[in-house]
């Protein structure tokens, strides 16, 4: 079969519809371009409700996903729906398009299993896309360990056991990898979730999103019990409420599981005049929206998760040139080093406090997005990133890698 087409790739991903995906979505553009045949597995989500679409020249299949998990017994049977699903779909690739590795980004670290399927039985390498930590995810979300963290302990072993090559978003998952993961470092390909910038720019701002205010704060992404929105609600509690600010707009764009209460929270405090609730955005109405933050907001709490992951949220606001305010995690604090300021203890008033310094002093503001943009241009260049996700698929392949670019070296920041 791969003599007669170029060689193929299968991406699985089950969090979120593709092309909304920023990352699976500019990996799999980017496999492509560089002749492979690239098929992907997700949910319908959003406008993208057709089962089967050819888009840009990659192959896309989507199946239902009518479960959204709000517990450990949800989440069972949300992957396991998903699971079937992407089996079926991964089998309907198959003779549709064809492939030759498949790709399967977490979470959840089940996809070991459709991975094992066709490695073992059909010979096709498994690449594992490791986005989540699971257990530490888990830990972060409901505030224990016990059974259900050593079940995820044993998903994520699984899922490198049978993964033939990994890919890491940062130092620390790939310290994982080859730590409590086992694998070779030379099977370990570092690639950043950087925004690629000939299309994730700054275009004109919108400043009807103000709702008629001075300053526009904002946030993007999910929201999910662990993704700390709630405490962004509460520093806007404190900035109108305790220091009778009336010039401050909060616009919070994003979907999830939280969003229902976070809506309750910012009635019950009185702010449905001060924040927007636009729900999911993406393209021209996403950059829109970014470019017309005054300062963009993180408001994910510092835990064992979150301190390990890079966010696709730091990334894109250095791309920007947007200031921001987040508590003081490790990794991002790592990325960002002068371009955020950093909020303590996961205080929500610590969080008003921060956004004020930051709205009420414009050197600050410009000082913070020029270190930004400068850190975005020297450390994160997504044609570097690329080559390393390229490199990795000829690993996968069997072929010889040579001159794979190493990932610059971010500086410590004090």
């Amino acid at each position: 079969m791969l003599g007669t087409r170029r060689p193929g790739i299968l991406i699985i991903v089950e969090n979120l519809t593709v092309p909304l995906d920023r990352r699976v979505w500019q990996e799999a553009c980017a496999l492509r371009d560089a002749g492979y045949t690239v098929s992907v597995v997700c949910p319908k989500g959003g406008v993208h409700t057709a089962p089967y679409e050819h888009l840009d020249g990659v192959h896309i299949f989507r199946h239902p996903l009518p479960i959204e998990a709000s517990g450990p017994l949800g989440y069972v049977a949300e992957y396991s729906t998903a699971l079937f699903f992407e089996f079926v779909l991964s089998v309907k690739a198959y003779f549709k398009v064809g492939f030759d590795v498949v790709q399967a980004c977490n979470p959840p670290d089940l996809l070991f299993i459709i991975g094992a399927f066709w490695k073992y039985l059909f010979g096709k390498p498994f690449v594992f896309d490791h986005h989540d930590i699971n257990p530490e995810l888990y830990e972060a979300k409901f505030g224990r360990r016990g059974a259900w963290h050593r079940l995820l302990q044993f998903f994520e072993r699984q899922t490198f056991r049978v993964a033939d090559v990994a890919i890491a978003t940062n130092e620390t998952f790939r310290d994982i990898a080859t730590g409590r993961g086992r694998m070779d470092k030379d099977r370990v390909f570092i690639v950043r979730s950087v925004p690629d910038t000939s299309r994730f720019r700054r275009v004109e701002p919108d400043p009807a999103l103000k709702m008629g205010r001075k300053h526009l704060v904002g946030f993007v992404g999910i929201m999910g019990s662990q993704d700390g929105v709630d405490l962004m609600v509460e520093a806007m509690h404190a900035i109108v409420n305790e220091h009778g600010r009336n010039d401050v707009q909060a616009l919070i764009i994003g979907t999830g599981t939280e969003l229902p209460y976070l809506k309750q929270l910012s009635a019950e405090r009185g702010l449905e005049d001060y924040i927007t609730f636009p729900g999911f955005q993406s393209g021209n109405a996403l950059l829109t929206a970014m470019s017309t933050f005054d300062i963009g907001i993180i408001p994910d709490p510092k835990n064992v998760y979150n301190d390990k992951i890079s966010m696709n949220k730091v990334l894109e606001y250095m791309t920007l040139g947007i200031p921001f305010v987040q508590f003081d995690l490790n990794e991002g604090r790592k990325m960002a080093a002068g371009a955020a300021l950093y909020a303590e203890d996961n205080c929500p008033r610590s969080l008003a406090s921060r956004m004020l310094t930051l709205l009420d002093d414009p050197a600050l503001r410009e000082s913070t997005a020029a270190e930004g943009v400068a850190r975005a241009k020297s450390l994160l260049r997504w044609d570097e990133e690329r080559s390393r996700l390229l490199s990795a698929m000829e690993c996968a392949l069997g072929r010889k890698v040579r001159n794979v670019p190493q990932p610059v070296a971010i500086p410590a920041h004090d």
